[in-house]
């Protein structure tokens, strides 16, 4: 058989080869594009849950921890007050069934008093999520961290604004509330062949061994898209855990601070309108709306002491349900005792 035709034939052969491992090639390509595309959704989908998750509860936590601080920072008012009536009793500790505040202590509450003032200045140009710290943190520990040192050797207290409250925030080891993200690299292949003869049988091969090759590209970014949707699951499990119990424990908190401020107002009027600085001068209900009142101060102070996130010994972060619900009850009865 003539040469030329042996080649021929033989070329013809390569070039029949060509096709059929191109189009194997091609068919690899598009299911590792499918793939692709598919993770890249997958991934996305992912994040933006968390962007939206993330962005609720962080307006929650911000809303709860800036209503802690002013919660702290009035206290100034309410000692002032105190401090003007001459011959009041020691205000004992209250200890009952589901109840137990702590003794009256002047001087603990001027200084969270203070220390939360300070920290009120500085949240008008701190980042998103600074206040939701706070109160993730226990605003009461934040306030008293306030009156500490910086890592300058300078005292917190004499700082202002954001200095005052980005040292607080170092002080405490953070603030945020969250943390999330990733990324998966994806990326575009461009393949060329020749077309005819033997060449598109080389051609066909690489395209193949191409194909595969963005296959398992495709197939590592499947996984990682997998694996980042797991971590977000994860995280917003969290958060959405997080934010129902700030929720329910902002509620129970403004019922208290209602009852606080109605209370407030009247001590305000007994003093300094009608002019009673004296308890003996002091009506039966007037003593007793005191009295109530310094309960509820003191139980402002403790809700506002309970760490709503807990740090736990392997660095992952758990909702304080247990410590957020107790101090939930201890408030409600206490609501019952003062009404």
């Amino acid at each position: 058989m003539p040469l030329p035709f042996i080649l021929g034939i033989a070329a013809g052969v390569a070039a029949v080869g060509g096709i059929g491992s191109g189009i194997h090639g091609g068919m690899k390509m598009k299911e590792a594009n499918d793939t692709m595309e598919y993770a890249k959704r997958k991934h996305q989908y992912a994040i933006d849950k968390f962007e939206r998750m993330n962005s609720s509860t962080t307006r929650m936590m911000d809303s709860l921890g800036t209503q802690e601080l002013e919660i702290l920072s009035g206290f100034e008012h309410f000692s002032d007050l105190i401090e003007k009536i001459q011959n009041r009793p020691e205000f004992k500790s209250f200890l009952k069934e589901g109840i137990d505040i702590p003794k009256y202590d002047a001087q603990k509450l001027k200084e969270v008093s203070t220390g939360a003032g300070v920290l009120v200045g500085g949240l008008g140009g701190a980042a998103a999520g600074t206040a939701g710290g706070f109160a993730a943190a226990g605003a009461t520990t934040s306030a008293v961290m306030a009156l500490g040192t910086a890592s300058t050797g300078t005292a917190i207290a004499s700082l202002s604004g954001a200095a005052a409250t980005n040292a607080t925030l170092a002080a405490l080891g953070g603030g945020a509330i969250a943390a999330g993200g990733g990324g998966i690299a994806l990326g575009t292949t461009i393949l060329g062949a020749t077309t005819l003869g033997v060449g598109l049988l080389v051609g066909g091969v690489i395209f193949n061994i191409t194909g595969s090759k963005l296959s398992d590209q495709a197939d590592e970014a499947y996984r990682q898209a997998c694996k980042t949707a797991d971590e977000v699951e994860t995280i917003c499990a969290f958060l959405s855990k997080l934010e129902n119990s700030a929720r329910k424990f902002k509620r129970t908190l403004t019922s208290v601070e209602a009852a606080y401020k109605e209370r407030l107002q009247i001590l305000d009027h007994i003093v300094n309108y009608e002019g009673k600085t004296d308890w003996q001068d002091f009506s039966e209900q007037d003593k007793r709306t005191t009295e109530n009142l310094v309960l509820l101060v003191g139980m402002l102070y403790k809700m506002c002491q309970v760490k709503l996130v807990l740090n736990q010994a392997n660095h992952e972060r758990e909702v304080n349900t247990k410590g957020i619900l107790d101090v939930q009850m201890e408030a409600d009865l206490l609501l019952d005792n003062v009404a």
